[in-house]
This record gives C-alpha cells, structure tokens and sequence, in this order.
C-alpha cells in the first residue's frame, strides 16, 4: 500500500515525535518559519549518512535563511543518538518506529530496490512553510545532490 503524496499547498500534517535525546519536537511548535523535514531509510547506512552530513554541511546557510531542519527515520532515539554523535549532526533526529508520520506524508509504500518491488521507506523531502503548509514536496530523491538541489531551489 502506497501512502498518498501530498502537493504544494497541502496543509502538513502535524505530528509530535521523540527527538534523538528523547525530547518531544512538535511540528505545531514550529509554526511561524519554515520547516525542512527530511524521511530517510536507515540511521548509519551508506546513502543515509550522505543525506545527512549534506544537511549538516548546508545547516548554516539553511538557518540563516530561517530553516529549521528535522530528519526522520523509523529508528529508535537511541540509535539516533549514536548516528548524530558519530557524524556531528547538529540538528533534530526524530523518531517515527510506527511509520505513521512516514505515512500521512506518502513517505511509505512501495519502491524499486534492486530491480524488485519492495515496501519500505521512500526518500522524501518536504519545505513547510511558516503557515504550516508544504511549499514543495520531493518524492524518491536521491541521496547524494539532493541538497545542493534543494538549496538551489530555494535560493539558499
């Protein structure tokens, strides 16, 4: 089952997660400036940690543009922790192990891996602005270019 894709203009859906300490990080908290949330598959595989070590690496243009950048995975806090330590990534890691903020945003379902068609995670990316709606959405990126893409997109 696919999970349905969400357009510009959407309202994004509010979620409250557990961050990589543990600590609650609502989206609903976040309103008035614009938001970044990143899905990716896995804390600590290969493509993952290219994703994330470009967002560490654009982090200070994307804050002083007013970004707030979030990555979400189905990791547990605890691992989270040892991947944002491991790579000084120094922005909130949250943890969705029900998928159920991967599926309001159409962040699950069905991909091709290896020439198979399997269930599982679908690289996402979503810019939320301050009124909490999604002003772009990017399904099925690719984990090396995808930021230098995004920020060219924003003019960032």
């Amino acid at each position: 089952m696919t999970s349905s894709r969400l357009e510009s203009g959407a309202p994004a859906p509010l979620f409250t997660l557990l961050d990589q300490d543990e600590n609650e990080v609502s989206l609903e908290a976040l309103r008035g400036g614009p938001v970044i949330l990143f899905f990716y598959p896995e804390a600590m595989t290969p493509g993952c940690t290219t994703e994330a070590c470009d967002f560490r690496d654009s982090l200070a243009p994307l804050q002083a543009a007013g970004y707030t950048v979030l990555g979400i995975s189905r990791d547990l806090p605890e691992k989270l922790r040892r991947f944002r330590e491991r790579d000084g990534l120094d922005y909130p890691l949250l943890s969705d192990p029900d998928r159920s903020v991967h599926e309001q945003y159409g962040a699950w379902g069905e991909k091709t891996n290896y020439g198979k068609v399997v269930e599982g995670v679908i690289r996402s990316t979503f810019v939320i602005d301050a009124d909490g709606r999604i002003s772009h959405s990017f399904y099925n990126v690719k984990a090396t270019g995808h930021v230098a893409r995004l920020r060219a997109q924003l003019g960032v």
